[in-house]
């Protein structure tokens, strides 16, 4: 039985959370973008509640996808 914590599987694994997370980050990056306005202030400054469920949801739905393409 192969050991799952061996080197080579402990290197992916940090391999692709990197890689996710630098997806993950320019999804966001590109989605603040095209927006008519700056996210970040909608929803720290003016607390924007509405704003932050929607981007709750779109960020834990680009996490599923990015975790199951990375999945195969």
């Amino acid at each position: 039985m192969k050991n799952i914590l061996d080197v080579q599987h402990l290197l992916a694994a940090l391999i692709y959370s990197g890689l996710g997370a630098t997806v993950f980050f320019g999804w966001f990056v590109i989605f603040d973008k095209l927006t008519p306005y700056d996210l970040w202030n909608e929803v720290i400054v003016k607390q924007n509640r509405a704003l932050a469920t929607v981007m709750s949801g779109l960020s834990i739905a680009m996490g599923i996808i990015i975790a199951a393409s990375m999945l195969g």
